[in-house]
């Protein structure tokens, strides 16, 4: 009896963590500077898989789970098909990959940089030196 109850409350603790992981919203940014106010998803995903030059996209490392999330929600893609899309584009001339930046702050200080940059972080780490365009659930 006391083992299952201790197998059913690490059970309950890994999957509140596993939750609180998935359960962050992720904004998607623009410099202040940028003249954009909001966007659609499917927008937004033409940026980060270089089908329009409008924005600039900066990304984060691979491996983090925001990016991975983002990737899940925004592009529908995972992270492989995703660098199978740049690396086509870097190859045949049509685009240069994203910029990689291994923390929000990071990818903040880029994105409020370059008024023609596009980024996304969770949304907890938003301040007032980027501008919020789409928060995706």
């Amino acid at each position: 009896m006391a083992r299952t109850f201790k197998a059913l409350v690490a059970a309950a603790a890994l999957l509140a963590v596993g939750g609180l992981a998935t359960a962050g919203e992720i904004a998607v940014i623009v410099s202040p500077k940028n003249p954009a106010t909001r966007m659609f998803t499917e927008q937004a995903a033409q940026f980060f898989l270089g089908k329009s030059t409008l924005f600039t996209p900066v990304e984060y490392t691979d491996g983090t789970a925001v990016k991975n999330e983002f990737y899940q929600k925004v592009l529908n893609k995972d992270t492989a098909q995703v660098k199978a899309i740049w690396s086509k584009l870097v190859f045949t001339g049509k685009g240069a990959a994203p910029k990689e930046y291994g923390s929000a702050a990071e990818v903040k200080r880029a994105v409020a940089a370059d008024p023609q940059a596009i980024g996304y972080i969770d949304k907890s780490a938003i301040d007032d030196s980027v501008k919020v365009i789409l928060v995706v659930q």
